[in-house]
């Protein structure tokens, strides 16, 4: 507890005087324990002249800090206390006397007072009176001696008692702290109620605003509209009617020119008669004339006065082949003749009609073609070969919604699966990708009316390009609008309102909505799709929602997964029933590699670009999780004519994603998967070989719309001998500080019992607890604090969060949340083209500052604001604008945090002290040192270097802090920025000692001369 009084002090020193040193610190202490009272403080402190003592703030701080320091109460010994005890009972025992007559007591009074005078006058009393002096004085003396220096017997006894003093102290603390977690939660919760707005009375007071506005808009339009609207009318009228008379006009035409035609006639008929025929060819020239104005005027130039006098058209029409009066005509046909004699052809035009063939060529050489062999055909559910395959992406979207939901596997269950889920209240879902569970699921229930009576039906995915893409798909089914009925909710973007009754999501934020609503009580079902790839957060969604369904039984859970290793999962929820929807309806044809495949790549490479236009189109279209919405879609829109449609994926279209028109799939075999060193902790995204599971799901998106084939570029000894049965579970191989301090917050104390299906490892979960004990979230006895309560409210790392909190002791809060944004892209900032590399990184040498990375980005966003976020000014400076927009939609949703978690954003302008002291305090776990043999981690010595990229790449300061350490060529630092060492003992110094601190190269050497060649001999 004495590191929690030392840190108290050090920041209410900071506080109050604008700076802290751990002397200092320890001088307030003894200073506060030789005092006696508080008044005793205030006048010390007074005497220092550190402190205005006049001040409340000063008053108030010396009260405290008298209240928490351990005050040392004066010890007797036994003996001494025995000897006093002893005294004061036989002085008490004198005062009794006797009751008698008064003659007698007064005169026993003279005798007893005149005996006591003789006795001092003789020389006898006076040694007595000098000997009691001498005793007296001495046994003062021994006093003073056994209080100064207490025996070994009461130096045992005193510490108890300051012990006892102490451990009461830190348990009122510990239980003030509790309190005001407690009602710090309780006002979130309020905070929480009072933005949740009431939908029913939202909605009709909504509608009647819109209804008066329509009718108020009625009204003041109606006069302006109805004059517009008769006229409009009218024309079109005249239009039709024109073209009426003009057939009437035609056809008795010809049916006096047909009854009439062997037939004389009288002068006046024969005038009427070319009387209309007169009128008939004026008005075809009329017409006519009109059409060559309009398309004169379309293609004719017009000056600048003109064009802000007259209404221009806006397209250009181009003349009909067949009038030849039309504008440069001569000139088109001229062009046609011309370009009719170079492409002359020779041969029967139908030939390819009548002997069609395939018409291409290969990339690669015969003797350079990679052999496949033909091992294993994965079947499909469709068993009739003369069944037509399903329609392409383009067909489809001639067809109704309707026709297209009808036609995914999963049409046919629709009464079965209903049922199975109003019987049972858990229901393991087991389809192929594309079966359609992830978006007709949610509807069937949304239809059966699980969403009545204001409740909503969630349902997670792994992750953020799936919850988004699928959202829009169901909005579109449902002929919603994206955020209203339908909506989707990820990290740092909120697409949804409070008619929102269909919810995809993360599960990381349904994690977070345990928070605010431990029993998920407006959930009616919860959905927790692509459950078998297993990553942290859907691990600990299982536990979470195992224990919930337990306490509302009216909740319906659904676990879809796409492996066939669902009956892991109906064992680990209590034997829930498995309901199997057929997803592949088309077999496919696995193929294999005899050879290595590294030098074909190569070869494949350098034959595309020389062959240049020769090939067809190929439309290589990219899918990642940090690829934007716009371009996201891209992957969905049909193929043009003639061209063939590449998707580069990473392992997110294994799963996550249905591409329909998919008939190829090559399988590298690999995959990028998160390992975490508990011992250094160091993570590292390392491409290892995919699971067979995994090869399984990439196999199977071949056989959506027709018999496909899949290419493995492995042999099929390797999948057999060198392949994983299924992925290790990713709560087993990353950091588990999120997920600890996530579990605290809602209570769940006990992580060892948790009901993990596959616990994480031993040491993993220790170090988390330990990270989070030094951060401050956690108590002696592992319960959280109120500090860590706040830091479980921010979607960020516990890092990072204590330093977004500690920034408001040091009055840097806007500058932190700006640093804390753009450390949340990924590094994504920056980019080298290769054909501008010197260019890019003297633009990124322009933002460089003193003091480290950190600074450097907080520069960069200062100055793409200052530019008024131009996206000029990132294509200028090499700057990604996608990714600055991004960290811009962080900090403001990090902002928006800051009142709800009670603290006030503050800032500083110029100095970078308080700012690099705020990092500190939250990544003092990432400290690294310059020795002889370079950078070291101070706890584990752990060599690390600097990443090239860095702006203290060729400064090498002695003390660093880094933001996280990867391994790809070596174990890198990246973001670092440079600290001083004593801040370690400032903001940490329960974690640091002064010994661990101290720097080798400021010692100096002994001044000693050294002998000389003849003392030598």
């Amino acid at each position: 507890m004495a590191g929690e009084l030392e840190r108290w002090v050090s920041n209410q020193l900071h506080t109050l005087l604008g700076l802290s040193e751990r002397h200092v610190v320890a001088f307030m202490v003894g200073l506060a324990q030789r005092s006696r009272t508080p008044e005793d403080l205030l006048s010390r402190l007074e005497e220092t002249e550190t402190l205005r003592v006049t001040e409340p703030t000063a008053r108030a701080f010396a009260q405290q800090l008298w209240e928490r320091v351990p005050h040392q109460m004066p010890q007797e010994r036994p003996a001494r206390l025995a000897e006093q005890q002893a005294l004061a009972l036989q002085q008490k025992n004198r005062s009794y006397t006797l009751l008698e007559d008064s003659d007698d007591e007064e005169t026993g009074k003279a005798a007893r007072s005149s005996k006591r005078h003789h006795a001092s006058q003789g020389p006898e009393g006076k040694q007595r009176k000098r000997h009691k002096h001498l005793r007296q004085r001495k046994e003062e003396e021994e006093d003073k001696d056994s209080d100064e220096k207490p025996s070994g017997e009461d130096t045992g006894r005193i510490p108890e008692e300051e012990s006892e003093d102490e451990w009461d102290r830190s348990e009122r603390e510990r239980l003030q702290d509790l309190e005001e977690r407690d009602a710090f939660a309780e006002r979130v919760k309020r905070k929480d109620k009072e933005k949740t707005r009431n939908i029913l009375e939202r909605s009709d007071k909504k509608a009647y605003e819109e209804a008066q506005k329509r009718l108020k808009m009625v009204e003041e339009d109606k006069k302006f509209m109805i004059p517009e609207l008769r006229k409009k009318s009218r024309w079109e009228y005249l239009a039709k009617r024109e073209k009426d008379k003009m057939e009437d006009l035609e056809a008795e035409i010809a049916d006096e020119e047909y009854l009439f035609s062997e037939q004389e006639l009288t002068a006046l008929e024969q005038q009427e008669l070319e009387y209309k025929r007169k009128v008939r060819d004026l008005a075809k020239q009329y017409k006519q004339a009109g059409e060559q104005e309009k398309m004169e005027k379309h293609n004719r130039y017009y000056m600048p006065e003109e064009s802000r006098s007259k209404k221009i058209p806006d397209r250009y029409e181009e003349p009909q082949a067949e009038d030849h009066m039309a504008p440069r005509d001569e000139q088109r046909r001229w062009e046609e003749d011309h370009i009719g004699a170079a492409a002359l052809r020779f041969g029967a035009r139908d030939a390819n009609q009548r002997h069609p063939r395939k018409n291409y060529e290969y990339v690669l050489e015969d003797d350079e073609m990679i052999q496949f062999v033909n091992a294993v055909q994965m079947r499909g559910a469709n068993q009739n070969k003369e069944e037509k395959p399903e329609l392409s992406q383009a067909e489809l979207k001639k067809l109704s919604i309707q026709e297209v939901r009808r036609s995914l596997p999963i049409f046919p269950y629709r009464e079965d699966l209903l049922a199975a889920i109003a019987e049972h209240q858990m229901l393991i879902i087991e389809g192929e990708t594309g079966s359609g569970k992830t978006t007709q699921i949610p509807q069937y229930l949304y239809e059966e009316g699980y969403t009545k009576k204001g409740m909503k039906i969630g349902c997670t995915q792994p992750r953020r390009v799936a919850a988004m893409s699928v959202a829009a798909r169901v909005s579109q089914e449902m002929n919603v609008k994206l955020g209203n009925e339908v909506g989707y909710s990820i990290r740092f973007e909120d697409c949804t309102s409070e008619r929102t009754v269909l919810k995809y999501m993360t599960d990381g934020m349904l994690l977070r909505e345990f928070l605010t609503e431990p029993d998920l009580s407006s959930y009616s079902v919860v959905i927790i799709d692509e459950a078998h790839e297993r990553t942290l957060h859907t691990d600990i969604l299982f536990g979470l929602i195992k224990d919930i369904a337990r306490f509302r039984p009216e909740l319906k859970v659904l676990i879809a997964s796409a492996t066939l290793d669902t009956e892991r999962f109906s064992t680990f929820f209590d034997d829930a029933p498995i309901f199997r929807i057929p997803g592949r309806r088309f077999p496919v044809d696995i193929y294999y590699t005899k050879e290595e495949i590294e030098a074909c790549c190569e070869m494949l490479q350098d034959r595309c670009r020389r062959l240049g236009s020769k090939i067809a189109e190929l439309v290589v279209l990219p899918i990642y999780a940090n690829l934007p919405s716009d371009m996201q879609a891209k992957i969905f829109e049909p193929t043009p004519p003639g061209a063939r449609k590449v998707v580069v994926a990473t392992n997110i279209a294994e799963t996550s994603l249905t591409i329909d028109g998919i008939i190829y799939v090559i399988d590298p075999g690999f995959c990028k998967q998160k390992s975490y060193n508990a011992r250094t902790g160091m993570e590292s995204l390392i491409v290892t070989p995919c699971s067979r599971a995994s090869a399984n799901q990439r196999a199977g998106r071949a056989g959506r719309v027709a018999a496909g084939k899949c290419f493995r570029l492995y042999t099929a000894w390797a999948y057999k001998n060198e392949m994983e049965e299924t992925t290790v579970p990713e709560i087993q191989r990353t950091n588990l500080g999120n997920v600890v301090l996530l579990l605290k917050s809602l209570g769940i104390n006990d992580l060892i019992h948790f009901d993990f299906m596959d616990p994480p490892p031993h040491e993993t979960l220790v170090l988390a607890l330990e990270q989070l004990y030094a951060l401050g979230a956690l108590n002696h006895l592992g319960e959280l604090t109120k500090l860590g309560r706040k830091m479980a409210e921010l979607p960020v790392d516990p890092m990072l969060s204590k330093m977004i909190l500690a920034s408001e002791q040091y009055k840097c809060s806007e500058q932190i949340l700006t640093i804390a944004a753009m450390l949340s892209v990924n590094n994504a900032i920056f980019y080298r083209p290769k054909d501008k590399v010197v260019h890019a990184d003297n633009a990124r040498m322009n933002f460089f500052l003193p003091g480290g990375d950190h600074l450097v980005l907080l520069n960069v966003y200062t100055q793409w604001v200052e530019s008024g976020y131009s996206m000029q000014w990132c294509y200028e400076n090499f700057i990604q604008f996608r990714s600055m927009r991004r960290a811009r939609d962080v900090r403001e949703q990090l902002e928006g945090l800051m009142e709800r978690i009670e603290v006030d954003i503050t800032s500083t302008e110029g100095d970078y002290i308080p700012i690099r002291k705020a990092i500190t305090a939250g990544f003092f776990y990432h400290t690294a040192r310059l020795t002889r043999s370079g950078y070291k981690t101070v706890k584990h010595q752990q060599t690390v270097y600097i990443h090239p990229n860095s702006s203290l790449f060729e400064e090498q300061p002695r003390w660093l802090i880094y933001h996280e350490l990867v391994f790809t060529t070596k174990e890198f630092m990246r973001q670092v920025i440079e600290i001083d060492s004593t801040w370690l003992l400032e903001v940490a110094p329960h974690y640091y000692k002064a010994k661990e601190l101290e720097d080798a190269s400021t010692k100096k050497l002994p001044k000693k001369m050294g002998k000389t060649r003849e003392e030598l001999g």
